[in-house]
């Protein structure tokens, strides 16, 4: 199986570019960064800290998308719409650990996966998504007399807030109650905001220093409170998900499955 790295010389990138070399029956088919980057032209692997594939850092992604079968990409939300055009017109499969997309951007990969496979997951951790449907399942148990809250940290460099898997998380407890997280969504709270609503799923930020990611769902009820938590000491967590995300979605007909389909927890939560 050959995949292909954007933004390979990231942190995550990088990450990325050694799960491959490292895990039987992948290739390393190459890796893209933006033009003008100081990285274009050094070796992939090598520059990621492995022994040398032989194959240079460019900034050419029609290149990259035909020579790959599946090309993972944990990049800007801005370039989507272009890498899912490239995608389409080569036929490369899709895995998509970015976050912060708006409701275009969803139509587009949406679109996109009636003629590609596509693995779109705030979280490639299977940790993370074990949590993801143990929290639909509890919040489907329990009823509006347990108030929700979410929370996370992560690193002082990270740009989005709440984080993908937070607002995840926050989905899974309202699928679990059958509303949409829109109308039951409260960001923060600051001042005088009066009593808490009652259904209202709450979420709450911190960044600080090098948190890799910090996650917890609090189910708060009356005499007793239920939380779920999960934290991560390395971004491995998310490169191994999704080699194995990588691996799995090469033999899937065309559509747009998640973390949960790949680790067969749809069918059982």
């Amino acid at each position: 199986m050959k995949v292909g790295i954007i933004g390979c010389a990231g942190r995550m990138g990088q990450m990325l570019v050694l799960e491959v070399v490292q895990t039987k029956g992948c290739e390393l088919s190459g890796g893209v960064e933006q033009p003008g980057h100081v990285a274009l032209g050094e070796d992939v692997a090598g520059y990621c800290g492995s022994s040398e594939s032989g194959v240079v850092i460019s900034d050419d992604l029609g290149v990259l998308f035909e020579a790959s079968d599946v090309i993972i990409d944990f990049s800007l939300p801005s370039a989507t719409a272009k890498h899912i055009e490239f995608a389409k017109t080569h036929g490369t499969n899709l895995i998509l650990g970015t976050t912060g997309h708006d409701d275009s951007d969803f139509s587009l990969i949406k679109k996109a996966a009636d003629r590609i496979a596509i693995v779109k997951a705030m979280n490639f951790s299977i940790g993370v998504n074990v949590i993801l449907a143990l929290t639909e399942k509890a919040s489907s148990l329990l009823n509006e007399d347990f108030d929700i809250e979410v929370f996370e940290m992560h690193h002082k460099h990270k740009i989005d807030s709440p984080s993908g898997t937070a607002i995840a998380l926050g989905e899974a407890a309202a699928r679990g109650r059958s509303v949409r997280l829109d109308d039951v969504l409260v960001k923060g709270r600051h001042g005088i905001t009066g009593a808490r609503k009652k259904g209202d799923i709450g979420f709450s930020s911190m960044r600080g220093g090098e948190v890799v990611g910090d996650h917890s769902i609090i189910f708060a009820g009356e005499s007793e409170r239920i939380e779920l938590n999960h934290k991560a000491a390395s971004r491995r967590i998310f490169s191994r998900g999704a080699i194995l995300a990588a691996r799995w979605v090469t033999v899937q007909k065309p559509g747009l499955y998640s973390m949960l389909d790949v680790l067969g927890l749809n069918k059982d939560c």
